[in-house]
């Protein structure tokens, strides 16, 4: 229940102890539609990151309404940002929690930008391969001549690929 004293109570937010206030008393606490809209992300967003402990309600009401402190707002903005940089919400489960222990996630945060850098060059040197056959296979069809349009098969382009599984079938 929302308690008058709120102010001058503290709740567990996460593994953290934040003011169900925040230090400034005129700050009130956020209902979960208010959040959605100054997060700019649905309610039912919202209650994904609470199930996954991402965030959490500093109370509820008697009408079972959630009620997040506002430095929830920008702990939705940091996942927000960490999924644009393409973290997933595990990773930030992990950075979260880290930080809920009272120390710095910089350094994990460093090493998983690390391993996502490395991904994406895997990744580059896989798509650069892939055109180059895709090149060479292009060269080499322009030598076949268009397929009729009366002919079963579609298109001998595509018919002359190779299939690992079809061959073995055959």
């Amino acid at each position: 229940m929302i308690d008058p004293t709120a102010h001058l109570r503290v709740y567990a937010v996460g593994s953290t102890f934040a003011p169900a206030f925040a230090m400034n008393t005129q700050t009130p606490l956020l209902k979960i539609g208010d959040l959605a809209k100054r997060s700019h992300l649905s309610v039912g967003t919202l209650r994904y990151y609470e199930s996954l402990n991402l965030i959490k309600p500093v109370d509820r009401a008697a009408n079972n309404y959630r009620y997040y402190s506002p430095e929830t707002l920008q702990q939705v903005q940091f996942i927000k940002k960490a999924q644009a940089l393409n973290f997933s919400l595990a990773d930030i489960q992990r950075i979260l929690t880290i930080r809920n222990a009272g120390q710095s996630p910089c350094a994990l945060v460093d090493e998983l930008l690390d391993e996502k850098i490395q991904q994406l060059d895997v990744q580059i040197n896989s798509a650069i391969a892939f055109k180059q056959e895709l090149e060479e296979f292009r060269d080499r069809t322009a030598k076949i001549p268009p397929t009729p349009a009366n002919d079963p098969i579609i298109c001998q382009h595509i018919s002359a690929v190779s299939l690992d599984y079809a061959e073995q079938d055959d």
